[in-house]
Formats: C-alpha cells, structure tokens, sequence
C-alpha cells in the first residue's frame, strides 16, 4: 500500500510539476499560433478557421512536447521509464488512426463543409490520451479544458473579428441567354463582392446557362451587407432566370 501511495506521489513530485508547467507554456503558445494563423483563413472565408487551425496546432504540440522528457514518463519511476518499449510508435498508430476517424466527421453539402472542428477535436482527444498515458496527468487537464473552451466561445470570438464573407451563389440564365463574364464581374465589384479564384463552374444544357461559384467580399462590411438585397439585384442582372444564395466557406 505504501509502495502505491510512494509511486502515486511521483506522478506529482515537484520536478514533474515543474516539467508540466513547461508542457503548460508550449501548449498555450501553440494555440496562440494556431489561432493567429487561422484567423487569416477565417477572414478569406475558408472552412478551416480559427478554432480548427488552435485545436490541431496545440494537439500537435501536445504530442511533441511529451517526447523531450523521456526519463519523467510514468513519473520518472526507475524501471518503469526504462520499458523496452518505443511510446512515440505507439503514437504513431494513435493518430493515424484517429486521423481516419475525424476524416469520417467531414462532410461537404455544396459549398459548405461542416464538420473540420469537430474533426479536429477528436485529433486533440487523442493527444490527451498520449498524455495521460505517459503520465503527464496536469499538461492533460490543461489540454482539456483549453480544448472545451476552445470549441464552446471560440466561435464568439470567431464572429466578433472582422472578416470577409463568403456566399454560394447559384445562377440560371433565360433560354438562349449567353451571359456576359465582365458586366457581371464589375457589377459585383461595384457591390464590394468579387468571384473567388477557382470556383466558377458553369454548365449548359440545350437551352440554358448555369454559374455557379463562391462570392467572397472585399471588405468586412459590403454593401449590401443584407442577403435579401444582394439577391434581389443578382435576380435583376441581365438574363438570370433563377437563383440559388448560401453562407458558403469555400
């Protein structure tokens, strides 16, 4: 019993307390870049954003950091520590496997994918998973909690910033219309919207034209801002016979 208590107090000696707390820091600051990062991607409208570029950074870091203190795994107990057993293969399996299983959470309906954050997540529960397996009990605490938060008021943080927004606009042209590419540019320009690069598909069946693309503004706030008013004059642009408007993160 007292050989239990002994080894259980290691996993908290002070020189492991000690190595936690630089766990603590590069763990805090991989999140910092990775939301600093992200937020750029976040502003251009794309999926991944804040919250999912924090997640996998600090994971990341998480399943890096533990492997500079090989003699504090398992609480730096002789013996223990000295297993003839390689954790960072271990690891290894770990995230490609659980890679696979995030991949199975993403799902793209058309222009939007959903699902990159929660995917990201479960990356992130299987750091801390490595980390309590090696016995690096406090640094999984930490990831925890700054995971959870992470997802539960990241997005507030998210929509507070400026940022550009981006739209999944579908549109159909009259029978025998053949749309013209530059009004159409310079009338969305004039909006403060411009078509982003890569995204245009068109389609022609025998009577009709279909584009579709993702429009993305130039500004944080384009006028118009409301998405009733951008397709009213999207409808009242020559020859478009219907129209199809979305949130997109292209």
């Amino acid at each position: 019993m007292n050989h239990t208590l002994s080894l259980f107090d290691s996993y908290w000696s002070a020189s492991l307390i000690e190595v936690n707390l630089l766990v603590f820091a590069n763990l805090v600051g991989a999140l910092l870049l990775g939301l600093l990062v992200g937020y750029e991607r976040s502003y251009h409208g794309r999926a991944a954003g804040m919250r999912t570029y924090g997640i996998v950074c600090m994971a990341s870091a998480a399943l890096t950091v533990f492997a500079g203190y090989p003699g504090f795994w398992w609480g730096g107990v002789e013996g223990m520590a000295q297993v003839p057993v390689d954790p960072t293969r271990v690891v290894q399996g770990i995230v490609t496997g659980v890679g696979f299983l995030g991949a199975g959470v993403i799902m793209k309906e058309g222009m939007n994918i959903s699902g990159l954050t929660t995917a990201a997540s479960i990356w992130a529960s299987s750091a801390i998973g490595v980390l309590v397996g090696v016995g690096f009990y406090a640094a999984a605490i930490l990831l925890s909690l700054l995971s959870a938060s992470l997802m539960m008021w990241g997005s507030r943080l998210e929509m507070r910033l400026p940022s550009r927004r981006a739209l999944g606009v579908n549109l159909g042209f009259a029978a025998g219309v053949e749309p013209d590419e530059g009004p159409m540019r310079d009338a969305m320009r004039a909006w403060g919207y411009m078509v982003a690069e890569g995204s245009l598909h068109i389609t022609r069946n025998q009577h009709h034209v279909n584009w579709q693309f993702v429009m993305v503004a130039l500004r944080s706030r384009p006028e118009p801002s409301s998405l009733f008013e951008l397709s009213r004059r999207l409808r009242m642009l020559d020859g478009v016979d219907s129209l199809q408007l979305t949130h997109a993160r292209n």
